[in-house]
């Protein structure tokens, strides 16, 4: 069983930045995959923040575009999100998670029910 450890998170000042790391056990990237960031907030249901497909194509939620960025190191088996312009309704959960190549040509990605495999997740907390 492949398994996916974050890393990265903080507590941040409104207008700061911060970058979160996945680690995979072992490559995922021998084959057509999708792995994505997701996030949740206390009270909220878990949301999509970002998808990036084997291939580098990449889909942001509205909230997020323009402020974060997905990226992958293949040959280190790490998933990045580089996070700017951080706000207070940032504060989350983050989570990463590798699913099906398919799932990253999904209008659905956002939900996340394509994902089988989960990190343990990482705060993000923004103080208003």
């Amino acid at each position: 069983q492949v398994q996916l450890v974050e890393s990265g998170g903080g507590s941040v000042q409104s207008g700061g930045s911060l970058r979160l790391s996945c680690a995979a056990s072992r490559s995922y990237y021998d084959s057509s995959i999708c792995m994505g960031w997701f996030r949740r907030a206390p009270g909220k249901e878990r949301e999509g923040v970002a998808i990036i497909s084997s291939s580098g194509g990449t889909a942001y939620a509205d909230s997020v575009k323009g402020r974060f960025t997905i990226s992958q190191d293949n040959a280190n088996n790490t998933l990045y999100l580089q996070m700017n312009s951080l706000k207070p309704e940032d504060t989350a959960t983050y989570y990463c998670a590798a699913g099906p190549w398919r799932s990253c040509y999904s209008g659905y990605w956002p939900m996340g029910a394509d994902f089988g495999v989960w990190g343990q997740g990482t705060q993000v907390t923004v103080p208003s």
